[in-house]
């Protein structure tokens, strides 16, 4: 991350910034990056959560930072300092809700929190009061126990600004220490693999690929250099394996050079990735969901940032899970929520297409 000023001031961005669900280590991530200064440099940040659950997980879980909380409107725009948690009320301010959220255990409960503070987060971009949001990790049984019937942010956000699911795209940015990285955009989101494969056209992976160049221009300063995966082993093997790159993908590639984009594709995606990794593309776009997770986990899981695209709006968002397993230990790593704080502060300074959420946005849905 860039190094840090001596203050934000009151001109800078407000980013919100959400837990998850309270259950993980979403509260433990997103204090132990806000005590770090660099998160700061560029941003007024703010803690959209219960403020009774935040002062109950920093004094009753292992290695957090002694921050002192305090809660504000949405419309106070001081800067933020890594001492003093500032924090936009969600919900029920006492540290105790019935029933108690347990860590480490799936509950209705933990569910609803984690959707009022996205929504919440939300409303307050909708006023201008927010200029992005970083979200902490979900857990969907939980969101589904609530009774909120979405796959997860992706798709919660997208239905409050009026939009259907598919009009909103998963990408995960790998940041690199130079300030270039690899971004990997997903033509399909959380679903089955049968059903992505299924609803997969040239329309969808041109649709991705399109919002990848727009925000990889957005993040490099540059023109991007963009790959598109192939579908079946060595991209079908001249369609001893299948016709799909030819039927599906190609014409999607055809287009996205139409328009002006530096693609390369269809590529076997055993060494796309490869490729990638060395610096030959900047951003790749794969076909389903597991395809461009498990490469970019493997690169640097706990580095990567998850970054949604086709919203009006800017939502980063850490790119691994609620961490059941290590909930409360002291083993919780925040270095991908600072690079999810970084790359939002990135986009609003770089004026990317959703860098205000649009009048035209909905209320966030019922449950």
């Amino acid at each position: 991350m860039t190094p840090p000023s001596s203050t934000t001031d009151r001109t800078a961005p407000v980013i919100a910034i959400t837990c998850g669900d309270p259950a993980g280590i979403g509260p433990e991530v997103a204090c132990l990056a806000w005590a770090n200064p660099a998160a700061h440099a560029r941003a007024a940040l703010r803690v959209v959560a219960e403020s009774g659950m935040v002062a109950a997980a920093i004094a009753n879980r292992r290695g957090m930072p002694p921050l002192r909380v305090e809660t504000v409107a949405a419309a106070d725009r001081r800067p933020s300092t890594p001492d003093t948690l500032l924090v936009i009320e969600s919900g029920d301010p006492t540290p105790t809700p019935t029933p108690p959220i347990r860590l480490a255990e799936i509950s209705a409960a933990g569910g609803r929190a984690a959707a009022r503070a996205v929504e919440a987060a939300f409303a307050a971009t909708r006023t201008g009061q927010v200029a992005a949001i970083v979200t902490g990790p979900l857990h969907k049984e939980a969101l589904h126990a609530a009774g909120c019937d979405v796959p997860g942010h992706t798709e919660l956000l997208a239905r409050a600004c009026g939009m259907r699911d598919d009009e909103a795209s998963m990408m995960l940015w790998l940041p690199a220490a130079d300030g270039a990285g690899l971004g990997v955009v997903h033509a399909t989101l959380h679903e089955s693999l049968r059903t992505a494969l299924a609803r997969l056209s040239p329309a969808a992976i041109e649709a991705a690929g399109t919002r990848l160049a727009s925000l990889l221009a957005a993040l490099l300063g540059r023109p991007p250099r963009i790959a598109v995966a192939a579908l079946n082993p060595h991209a079908g093997e001249g369609g001893l394996f299948g016709d799909d790159e030819v039927a599906i993908v190609a014409p999607a590639v055809a287009a996205l050079a139409s328009a002006g984009i530096a693609v390369t594709g269809p590529l076997p995606a055993d060494t796309l990735f490869l490729r990638a990794s060395r610096g030959e593309f900047d951003g790749v776009v794969a076909l389903y969901h597991d395809q461009g997770h498990i490469p970019i986990k493997l690169l640097g899981m706990h580095r990567a940032v998850n970054i949604t695209l086709g919203l009006p709006l800017v939502r980063t968002s850490v790119a691994h899970g609620t961490g059941f397993d290590i909930v409360g230990t002291g083993r919780a790593d925040p270095a991908s929520m600072l690079a999810a704080i970084d790359a939002a502060a990135r986009l609003v300074a770089a004026d990317w297409p959703g860098a205000t959420a649009s009048a035209g946005a909905s209320s966030p849905p019922s449950r």
